[in-house]
């Protein structure tokens, strides 16, 4: 409803410069993984830049796919996904993310679920084992010959992730794993251990997110409280030791930084308002701990994101601010 501030910016300039600030996340991947993250990548991109102009051509639209918003929903759901999947999912993932979630809901501005973790939530549903062992350790260059991995062939022996570890076998096994502590800090940090494509480099993914605060494109407010939600709780009931209970560990492992800067942060599908972004970024934040720590399943930033999409316009009414008007006059006694 109008009024409406505008800042010069576009649709399509917002979207590629989120986009410009994954590249150093897929780089890294690429390095860690092998060529089959770029590949992945690419057919993750190409596939939802397909499905959303054949839906738009379908229901009668214009064709909008260089607004960058396809592109990067392809890059985001390419990133939660475990490398060793077969180079096809993808394409199945941008059907739900784009035609389902997008098009068929109105088209960009009224989906209600982040189109990414919608694909990403359907393949987990429909193929589960793909998306639950898919996963492959870091590629060791210099005892591996660069042509096995210039073809995306890289059928390397399947790995755990350090959530799944830590829930099914406990710290010793995590130890036994990945290291003593500090080797776990500067690994998980830098992105040099299992997991999905592009949420294993949490350094990048925080200079990113810094970079498009300072650019106005994100706040702080939901990052801050979603990370700082995991942080706490999971550090409160963790567990019984205090290595289990690490917030660090919790905060440096599966998707939490791709997610609170990434994810939470979209537009459409996050509340307007400080306050309630907030509170979106803390409930978050709870739902994630209580998956990881109470749930079968070992990670939770992706459902925890869709289940919190489902309130953000209750959030944007809860918080609406009060309208300001003058007090209304007194009324004139009418005069006989």
């Amino acid at each position: 409803m109008s009024p409406h501030i505008r800042l010069g910016r576009t649709t399509a300039g917002i979207m590629w410069t989120v986009i410009a600030t994954l590249m150093p996340v897929l780089l890294l991947s690429i390095y860690v993984f092998g060529f089959r993250s770029l590949i992945i990548t690419l057919v993750s991109v190409i596939s939802c830049v397909v499905v959303e102009a054949i839906s738009q051509k379908a229901l009668g639209r214009p064709v909008s796919v260089t607004d960058g918003s396809a592109v990067l929903t392809g890059i985001l759901m390419a990133f939660v996904i475990p490398p060793g999947v077969p180079y096809w999912l993808p394409l199945i993932g941008a059907v739900a993310a784009i035609f389902i979630n997008k098009e068929l809901m109105g088209g960009l501005g009224f989906n209600v679920w982040n189109p990414a973790l919608v694909g990403r939530a359907l393949l987990t549903a429909s193929f589960p084992v793909y998306m639950t062992a898919a996963w492959i350790p870091p590629i060791d260059w210099s005892q591996s010959p660069l042509g096995v991995y210039l073809g995306g062939g890289v059928d390397a022996v399947s790995t755990a992730t350090p959530l799944y570890v830590l829930r099914h076998y406990g710290l010793a096994a995590l130890l036994e794993k990945f290291g003593d502590l500090s080797v776990i800090y500067k690994n998980f940090a830098i992105g040099l251990r299992p997991g999905c494509i592009g949420e294993t480099s949490s350094l990048l993914l925080l200079a990113g997110g810094v970079f498009l605060m300072i650019r106005g494109i994100i706040t702080w407010h939901i990052p801050v409280s979603t990370i700082a939600t995991v942080a706490v709780l999971s550090w409160i009931f963790g567990g019984e030791t205090w290595f289990t209970g690490n917030p660090l560990v919790h905060v440096l492992s599966g998707g939490l930084m791709l997610g609170a800067f990434y994810m939470c942060t979209d537009y459409v599908t996050s509340p307007t308002l400080k306050s309630g972004q907030i509170v979106f970024g803390m409930g978050v934040g709870l739902l994630t701990v209580l998956i990881r720590l109470k749930g079968g399943y070992p990670e939770g930033v992706c459902y925890a994101i869709l289940l919190m999409n489902c309130l953000t316009p209750a959030l944007d009414e809860w918080f609406k601010p009060k309208r300001f008007a003058p007090p209304k006059p007194a009324p004139v006694a009418a005069v006989k």
